[in-house]
């Protein structure tokens, strides 16, 4: 049987999914899959596209590659564009002249971002935010500008001024409506949202209309308002909402609504039956949808339609969690109220900046809609009890009023929720589905991904699907084990407890009074850390030495090849210049391949075991000590030049940072910490990504907490402004040493903020307000880390047994010869496969 050909036109976030869906499906096998892309690249994640201005690369944002689609017999197109439609003869017909018949066609070519028709619009450095090429042009934009505006106070108008703040500019965003996020906001959230974002120094401006972009006199452009003000800027982003690109449908006769939009009925189909459209270019009972979930229920409700399912598209919940320059804003539902007879409850608490309405029927049974800003902790109950219909509570208000005396929160558990309640909206993922998985076996959330897709996209709905397996195991009657590892049926936060309280001293003591059997690789060096974190000895003490990983073990961080980088303290990144010299002199004599780290430090890498006694002799003689690179410790605190040198510079960056950096090292913890302070907030230090960020202001530091880089960046969150140095550093003492306690094992601080009941509110009652009366004990625990510190590799080199480790060889003194070395750009790099090879023919007799 000759197989259906399906063309794809447009590979975006949507036309992927369809295409994805289609070859997962049980008759996959019966269809031909071609896809048409006019830009270079097949689907990225343009949801997280903000992420490329954190580090994140194209190849990042990917969701698919040439590869899985060769594998699945899925053929592509990139660069090419489809400019006709023959529906006589189905066949679509590209720029190029190609032509591609079809049995059934599927439009999934999106959107385009509207740009007003403002005279002087298309002028240099007047850029959309859309598409990666975009964020290229805007990137290169930046570096000639000072002064950027962004037009549009929308979800990705805010995005995009995120975008620019990063890029180190000072910002400006320009709203036509009175306030921002119009469509999602009501009045009161809108105006504390403006608030928020105003004292990150972004400049809001709102019922502007702009009139016209002319030269300016100190910046580039001069935008010109319709009340007779104007505002001056480098640069101009446009980010006023998207239109439907609807133009292939347009001109070939396909059925377009009155403002676009292609017009489709409840199984995706268009006005001709074999023509399918889905995602942001079309229009569903007269509503275009500009959310990727919402495109995603298309596309599998297209797939079905095709394969001769009966899936409909009946609408899509538009609710909405995001974090906007920091700041937490939702909405849920009919978050404005327009409901006929529908009533609010409002809670507002402008001393914590928090705002929060939901809206109700008439007859309060039922909600309709929410709003949060500030605090958004509520979201998951509201918006499952919004989508499902599901009944109030006797007091609807006990939703959004804050817990007192230790009550706990107003809310529901994951058991009152329906089966058909959508769990991952990203991928159409029901609690009905996350059971059944879990009973054929999903015992893991890694599992429940890959049997579900649940968490695979944006990761928003992790939590809610973990409580729900966990409830699942609990009915099969399955105990959800929270026991450290085999050997201590205790959690982390339960052992530090116990260490502390009876101040136990070493491993085997802890196992005697609490565990059982020998110990592993999971307890053993949670153990060194709860010990270190608590009484700060020496870790390579007989009875520590044998708990510390690798890493630890040898004070240095192992490499591909076996051998070992180090990383010397560099307080804050200041460094003399007879002290890069020393560091220049040693990686000479030792022939280390150098490079810079993120965190204004210097890696220097090649050195094998028994070299690393003679490297750190030298070095500490030179001043330096242990960077600590290699623990679950206090890193880096990365800093800007700050008022010393900045013509911007609000305070001393610099020393702030040296001062933080040299109270914490040494501190152990249950992850890697990251710190940085900035001089001002243009933000050049990047603090607001570090588990512990410092910002100057003309009012005095303002502290950013539980951020954090690596595989899952996450923006640190506003914990307190306008504090002195002494206030400052209390409130660092306080929270890393209550981190310390209660943290689970290898736990971000991150994930630990999220996971705490309250979370960032309960984190600073406990901080700031001193909730639990453990303030005092915080900072005594904290300085007593900070009073016995010592430098590790300087008591290692002064003691000649502990330095026996660290020979390759038990009974030589003989380096590793097996380790080889390339040159590359004038350094030292592993020799790979390939390398070796040709030293084995270098060095073998050739055969006669």
């Amino acid at each position: 049987m000759s197989k259906q050909k399906v063309v794809v036109v447009g590979n975006g976030m949507v036309g992927h999914k369809f295409i994805d869906n289609l070859i997962n499906h049980d008759q996959a096998d019966q269809y031909e899959v071609i896809t048409f892309s006019e830009e270079p690249r097949l689907a990225y994640d343009r949801v997280q596209l903000s992420a490329y201005f954190s580090g994140s690369t194209a190849d990042d944002l990917m969701l698919t590659s040439g590869q899985y689609y060769e594998e699945n017999g899925v053929k592509y197109v990139l660069n090419e564009k489809v400019v006709g439609i023959d529906k006589a003869e189905n066949k679509v017909i590209t720029a190029s002249g190609r032509e591609e018949a079809y049995d059934k066609l599927v439009l999934a070519t999106g959107s385009f971002p509207f740009v007003p028709p403002i005279p002087g619009k298309d002028q240099p450095h007047c850029l959309v935010y859309r598409t990666i090429e975009d964020l290229e042009a805007i990137t290169a934009s930046a570096s000639e500008s000072k002064v950027g505006v962004v037009v549009g106070g929308g979800l990705l108008g805010l995005e995009a001024a995120n975008a620019l703040k990063n890029l180190g500019l000072e910002v400006h965003v320009v709203e036509f409506a009175p306030r921002l996020m119009a469509v999602q906001l009501d009045e009161g959230g809108g105006q504390l949202l403006r608030q928020k974002i105003e004292s990150l120094g972004v400049h809001v401006h709102t019922e502007k209309n702009t009139k016209e972009i002319v030269a300016g006199e100190a910046l580039r452009y001069s935008m010109n308002f319709a009340d007779g003000t104007h505002l001056e800027t480098d640069m101009i982003l446009f980010s006023a909402g998207i239109r439907p690109q609807d133009e292939l449908a347009r001109q070939f006769d396909l059925d377009i609504g009155e403002r676009g939009g292609i017009t489709i009925n409840n199984f995706c189909q268009t006005s001709t039956n074999n023509i399918y459209a889905i995602g942001e270019c079309a229009l569903w009972n007269n509503r275009i949808y500009g959310l990727v979930a919402p495109g995603y229920t298309m596309a599998k409700v297209a797939v079905s339609h095709i394969t001769g399912g009966d899936e409909s598209f009946t609408g899509a919940d538009m609710s909405t969690k995001l974090k906007l320059l920091g700041v937490d804003v939702a909405s849920v539902g009919d978050a404005q109220g327009r409901t006929p007879g529908c009533l609010s409850y409002v809670y507002q608490d402008g001393v914590a900046q928090v705002y929060k309405r939901i809206v109700v029927s008439e007859d309060k049974t039922r909600l309709l809609g929410a709003v949060l800003v500030g605090d958004v902790d509520a979201y998951g109950t509201l918006q499952q009890m919004c989508v499902n219909g599901m009944d109030l509570p006797e007091n609807p208000e006990a939703l959004i009023l804050p817990a007192f005396d230790g009550a706990a929160s107003a809310g529901m558990g994951v058991d009152a929720l329906p089966e058909a309640a959508v769990i991952c909206s990203c991928n159409d993922v029901s609690k009905g589905q996350i059971c059944c998985a879990v009973q054929e076996g999903a015992t893991t959330i890694g599992a429940i991904k890959s049997a579900t897709k649940a968490g695979t996209s944006c990761g928003g709905c992790v939590a809610l699907a973990t409580q729900v397996m966990n409830s699942e195991l609990e009915k099969l009657g399955v105990e959800v084990n929270t026991d450290l590892c085999e050997h201590f049926a205790y959690t982390r936060q339960e052992l530090y407890h116990l260490v502390r309280v009876e101040r136990i001293q070493s491993f085997d003591e802890l196992l005697a009074k609490h565990g059982k059997g020998l110990g592993c690789d999971i307890c053993k060096p949670t153990a060194a850390s709860i010990l270190a974190s608590c009484w700060n000895d020496y870790v390579l003490k007989d009875e520590h030495a044998p708990l510390q990983d690798t890493n630890d073990y040898f004070m240095a961080n192992m490499q591909k090849n076996g051998t070992y980088s180090i990383v010397p303290r560099v307080a804050g990144g200041e460094i003399t210049p007879d002290k890069l010299i020393a560091i220049g002199q040693v990686a000479k004599t030792y022939n280390l391949y150098t490079k810079i780290t993120g965190g204004q430090r210097i890696d220097l890498f090649g050195a094998q075991q028994h070299e690393l006694p003679l490297i750190w002799k030298e070095l500490i003689d030179a001043g330096f000590e242990t960077g600590h690179a290699y623990g679950k410790s206090v890193r880096t605190v990365k800093s800007c030049v700050g008022s010393t040198w900045c013509r911007y510079g609000m305070l001393d960056s610099v020393g702030m940072a040296i001062r933080i950096e040299d109270r914490y090292k040494g501190l152990r913890s249950p992850h890697k910490l990251k710190f940085a302070v900035s001089g001002c907030t243009r933000e050049c230090a990047e603090a607001q990504s570090k588990d512990i960020g410092v910002i100057a202001t003309e009012n005095g530091w303002s502290l950013y907490v539980c951020g954090n880089g690596g595989m899952k960046p996450r923006h640190a969150d506003l914990f307190a402004t306008g504090l002195n140095d002494e206030m400052l550093i209390k409130y660092i003492d306080r929270l890393l040493m209550f981190y310390v306690r209660t943290a689970d094992r290898l736990q971000r601080t991150s994930v630990w903020m999220d996971n705490l009941e309250g979370g960032l509110d309960y984190l600073k009652s406990v901080v700031i307000d001193d909730k639990l009366q453990i303030a005092g004990e915080l900072e005594q625990e904290m300085q007593h880390v900070v009073g016995t510190y010592q430098c590790e590799w300087k008591t290692t080199i002064e003691d000649p047994e502990k330095l026996k480790r660290f020979r390759t060889f038990v009974n030589s003194d003989e380096k590793d010869t097996t380790i080889k070395f390339v040159e590359e750009r004038a350094q030292i790099r592993p020799a790979t496969d390939e390398d070796m090879v040709k030293f084995v023919d270098a060095t073998e007799p050739a055969m006669a």
